[in-house]
């Protein structure tokens, strides 16, 4: 059976969370995650450090560094363990994910300068983070406890006995292998469009468009579902993922 590739957004952003991700000049960037609205996570922007020991707080503006030190956050996907979960119907099908397929990651990013500070005059666009070599997927419900312990055990879904209760029937989670890994660079993926009303839709780049295809058509990808790459790109976006450093 062929391989499946699949698109799928992740992180902060400015409309959970209020920021982009920050991209350096040398083209390497921090992934930061999304608000823990539940309030359970051990991880906070005060404590969750960057590449260069920046902690994420720090990207915030100055005036919500306070509170946002505190905030817990939401780490999924994960890349210690490589694991990712979701309940929201729009992420159900990742559960026919099969061994060998590939389940890529984009996030937002912005340019930060040297002095600390956001680039205004550098738009944010959308950029590949990093990629799971999937090895197991499906609906939590489907697994046993062993296998939720020893393979998910580390994802924010599981990890935490009050959000897996409550969210058990309808999460999805997705074991990235060994060969899964967050790039070192970033890779940008967009380019802007409008959409009906006239305002700024990032949407897949023209020289995406030949690795990854269209979607069908579908081109968005500001915050959109899972994109699954057609058949006929499969093998290209494989060997575009897994040549990118």
């Amino acid at each position: 059976m062929s391989k499946q590739v699949v698109l799928l957004r992740v992180g902060i952003d400015s409309g959970c969370g209020g920021i982009q991700g920050p991209l350096f000049k040398d083209g390497t960037f921090d992934f930061v995650c999304i608000p823990d609205n539940n309030r359970v996570s051990v991880h906070t922007y005060g404590n969750m450090v960057g590449l260069d020991g920046r902690p994420h707080v720090d990207y915030f503006a100055e005036s919500r560094r306070k509170v946002m030190a505190e905030q817990h956050v939401h780490v999924d996907p994960e890349w210690k363990t490589f694991t990712y979960g979701d309940p929201t119907t729009p992420k159900r099908s990742l559960r026919s994910l099969r061994p060998g397929d590939f389940l890529a990651f984009y996030c937002g990013l912005q340019e930060w300068d040297a002095d600390g500070g956001w680039n205004r005059e550098y738009r944010p666009a959308l950029f590949l983070a990093g990629y799971f070599e999937v090895a197991l997927a499906g609906m939590a419900g489907e697994f046993d406890k062993r296998v939720l312990r020893t393979e998910f055990g580390n994802n924010f879904h599981v990890r935490y006995p009050s959000v897996f209760k409550q969210q058990r029937d309808a999460l999805v989670l997705v074991k990235g292998g060994p060969d899964s890994r967050m790039f070192r660079m970033a890779h940008q993926i967009s380019s802007e469009a409008k959409d009906r009303a006239d305002k700024p839709l990032k949407v897949l780049s023209p020289a995406m468009r030949k690795v990854f295809g269209d979607f069908g058509g579908h081109v968005s990808i500001q915050r959109s579902p899972p994109r699954w790459v057609e058949p006929e790109f499969v093998d290209k976006a494989v060997g575009y993922l897994k040549d990118r450093e």
